[in-house]
C-alpha cells in the first residue's frame, strides 16, 4: 500500500490524467498479474488491465483518497474476473503464480519436463476450485496478502477467508495427493 496515493487520487479526482497515468504505472503489474492469475488468459488479462483503470477514471469520485488504493484495485480486478470466468469456461496457463509456488526454472536442476508436470498438476488442481477459493489461493500465495488484507477485498469476515483458504488446500491437498510434485510444492499446501 503506497501512502503517496492520497495525492494522485485528489489529482485524478480533480480531472488530472497524469495522475492517473502515475497510478497506472505503480499498479499496473499487480493488477495484471492478478487478473492472468485468474482468468489465465494473458489478451483477456491486459483486456481487464485496461478497464480496471477506466474504471479508476470513471469513478474516482467515489475512491477515499485516505484509504489505499491497492484493495479498491483487487476488488475492481476481482469482480472484472469474476464477469470473465463467469462468461467463459476455458482457461489459459498462470505460469507467473506457477512461477511463485515452485520456483524459477534456474534454480531448479531437475529437467524441465518434471517442471512442466509439476506446472501441470497444480494448474489443473487450481483449476478446479470454486471462484471464491481460487481468488484466495491468488490472493494469498501470487501477491502475498495477508488474511486481513484479502477480507477487507472480496468484502467478506477474515473467518470466511480463513475457511475458504482451509477448503482450496485441502481440495489442493487432495488433488494433488499421488502425484510426484517437488516438495516445495507439495509443501505450499500442507501448512
Amino acid at each position: 500500500m503506497n501512502q503517496d496515493d492520497a495525492p494522485l487520487i485528489l489529482r485524478l479526482q480533480s480531472g488530472d490524467l497524469e495522475a492517473l497515468g502515475i497510478l497506472y504505472d505503480r499498479y499496473r503489474l499487480v493488477v495484471y498479474r492478478t487478473a492472468l492469475a485468474i482468468i489465465r488468459d494473458p489478451d483477456a488479462a491486459d483486456d481487464l488491465l485496461q478497464e480496471v483503470f477506466l474504471r479508476l477514471h470513471t469513478y474516482a469520485a467515489s475512491v477515499k483518497p485516505e484509504l489505499p488504493l491497492a484493495p479498491w484495485l483487487y476488488r475492481v480486478t476481482i469482480n472484472l474476473s469474476y464477469t470473465w470466468f463467469s462468461r467463459r469456461r476455458w482457461l489459459a496457463p498462470i505460469d507467473d503464480f506457477l512461477e511463485k509456488l515452485i520456483g524459477p526454472t534456474r534454480q531448479h536442476p531437475e529437467p524441465a519436463a518434471e517442471r512442466r508436470s509439476d506446472r501441470e498438476a497444480v494448474q489443473r488442481a487450481i483449476d478446479a476450485l470454486p471462484f471464491n477459493q481460487r481468488v484466495v489461493v491468488i490472493l494469498h500465495y501470487l501477491n502475498d496478502l495477508s488474511l486481513q488484507e484479502i477480507a477487507e477485498i472480496v468484502k467478506c469476515p477474515v473467518g470466511t477467508v480463513k475457511s475458504r483458504l482451509y477448503y482450496a488446500r485441502e481440495s489442493l491437498r487432495q488433488q494433488l495427493e499421488g502425484t510426484a510434485l517437488s516438495p516445495e510444492v507439495a509443501y505450499e499446501f500442507t501448512r
